[in-house]
């Protein structure tokens, strides 16, 4: 199949800080949403659709920080709003006068063109509809405002009523449009829709923009679709946020136009970034990246068969569809029980390890579906993983060894529900690099179990090695891998962090407190194994 040719110009218009931000849990300060402007600037995006001055205040105080603040060396701001009111002028609009006071070169309008909504909504005529656009349109344009129209539920309105849907895009592009853009509001269409619509609108002599909703799961399907159709203008969101279940993703978006049809959007160097500010952002939203996402997602280059792992040991391509470099990402072989030795010989070359003897390898595989079938899993503890063949290569030196622990929960009567006090006792040898062997018996206390323990072994371990005050706990997962009762096999997974590297460790108990001491323990090893939270060298 012969890709299509990309239009002389082409924009990407982010709508993060506006249509993404209605996404139901997601709230952005003034403060976020600079930050995700910059990260969206530094990918190269054409637009940032900042929000809505003059409609909510936090909009409106974007807009003023924004124009003292934000430097912008690849995007150009622009400002959201709507048609003036029925019966009014957009002289005397006071939201058309915030588009114009926004400090923006570009403005996009929403505007009604399904018949029904603005018999309906808007209340009044199809006539003043139109008037309501034309009206706004040469206002902003008589004051310097480059023009894009929003068409609002565009295809439902052309299903209802195409004559009067092309009417309204018609009468923004007289009125000075730079870009109409077609929405899919209701998010209702399918990609072998798209086409027949778009060209009927593209048939009235305007730049046509797309934006699509995701209620089909086709949002992106149908972006691309659009674009074929002839659409120079593409809108979305990072990540696919948005109200209901998105917008287009325009990660996936940007990522296919550039790498499948070879359209040189961004910089290789910004499609490299794609990865890092889809992570950025989702951190900056308090939304936890989707690990499936498409070319960002942790587990887009992820594989776990065997069979897989063999066939890349030959050719990395053959099994990926693109290099995970370009977007900024990595491959991950995956240890598992359906890992074979080819899995294993990959993941440890990815850590350092030289595994090219036939017999090690399978050594360690065996051990490693033995483990699997016990309820441990290295598919996400790289950090335990690692351990292990250190353990298996006969490379692990020690920093210290325990002797015992325990932990004890007691809750005293007046407590309130809930209020329990927890200590544990850690007995351990610290291998001191200096002084030999060192004994050190600690009791900590906490919250709940496995804070006290967490107190207790940072104690031990501080008098020894001082920069494990860094070492925090940062995120605990716990599932029951079997249904026995109170005896059922339990499986915990803890991240660590010293604030520079995170690692991940597994630990597999009769009951959680066993689980999570393994896991523990083995994370505070595999930070000192690593040297992990020493003060670096000043360069």
């Amino acid at each position: 199949m012969e890709m299509p040719l990309p239009p002389d110009n082409f924009h990407i218009l982010d709508t993060t800080l506006r249509d993404g931000a209605q996404q139901e849990g997601l709230r952005l300060s003034v403060a976020d949403k600079l930050r995700i402007a910059g990260h969206l600037d530094a990918l190269g995006v054409t637009f940032i659709e900042g929000g809505w001055p003059g409609a909510n205040p936090n909009d409106t105080a974007f807009f003023v920080a924004a124009a003292q603040e934000l430097q912008l060396a690849n995007s150009r701001l622009v400002a959201f709003g709507s048609t003036r009111k029925a019966g009014g002028r957009a002289a005397d609009d006071p939201l058309t006068a915030a588009l114009r006071d926004a400090g923006t070169d570009y403005v996009c309008l929403v505007a009604k063109s399904h018949d029904a909504h603005v018999t309906h909504a808007l209340r009044t005529t199809l006539e003043e509809n139109l008037a309501m656009v034309a009206d706004t349109v040469s206002h902003l344009v008589e004051h310097g405002k480059h023009v894009f129209v929003d068409c609002e539920h565009f295809f439902d309105g052309y299903r209802a009523n195409p004559g009067y849907a092309l009417e309204v895009v018609r009468t923004a592009a007289e009125a000075g449009a730079e870009v109409v853009v077609l929405c899919d509001t209701n998010g209702g269409m399918l990609p072998s829709q798209m086409g027949d619509v778009v060209s009927a609108a593209g048939a009235v002599g305007v730049d046509l923009g797309i934006h699509c909703h995701n209620d089909t799961g086709c949002a992106v399907a149908n972006t691309i679709a659009a674009v074929e159709a002839g659409a120079m203008h593409i809108q979305g969101t990072v990540n696919g946020y948005g109200e209901r279940t998105g917008n287009a993703d325009l990660t996936t978006v940007v990522a296919n136009l550039q790498l499948k049809y070879g359209w040189p959007l961004l910089t290789d160097q910004q499609l490299a970034g794609l990865t890092h500010t889809s992570h950025a952002i989702a951190d900056i939203t308090n939304q936890a990246p989707h690990t499936r996402q498409p070319y960002v997602g942790h587990s887009s280059f992820a594989h776990k068969a065997g069979l897989h792992a063999s066939a890349i040991k030959v050719d990395a391509d053959l099994y990926q569809h693109v290099d995970p470099s370009a977007v900024g990402n990595d491959m991950r072989m995956l240890i598992s029980d359906m890992a074979g030795r080819a899995n294993v010989q990959i993941k440890g070359e990815q850590l350092g390890f030289d595994l090219s003897d036939r017999e090690l390898a399978a050594r360690i595989t065996e051990i490693i579906k033995r483990r699997e079938a016990d309820g441990y899993s290295y598919e996400a503890a790289d950090a335990s993983f690692e351990l292990l063949l250190r353990d298996e290569l006969g490379e692990l030196d020690a920093p210290f060894g325990i002797a015992s622990w325990r932990v004890l929960t007691e809750h005293r009567p007046g407590d309130a529900e809930g209020d329990t006090y927890s200590e544990a006792t850690v007995k351990l040898v610290a291998h001191d690099p200096e002084l030999g062997p060192k004994r050190l018996a600690v009791v900590g206390e906490g919250n709940g179990p496995v804070d006290a323990l967490d107190d207790a072994l940072t104690q031990a371990l501080v008098p020894v090695f001082g920069h494990v005050e860094r070492f925090k706990l940062v995120d605990y997962r716990v599932r029951i891998m079997e249904t026995g009762g109170t005896d059922a096999v339990t499986r915990t997974l803890i991240d660590m962090s010293d604030g520079d590297h995170t690692w991940t460790t597994v630990g597999v108990g009769g009951n959680v407190i066993e689980s999570s001491w393994e896991a523990l323990s083995d994370a505070y090893f595999f930070g000192l194994v690593k040297g992990y939270g020493r003060p670096q060298p000043i360069q």
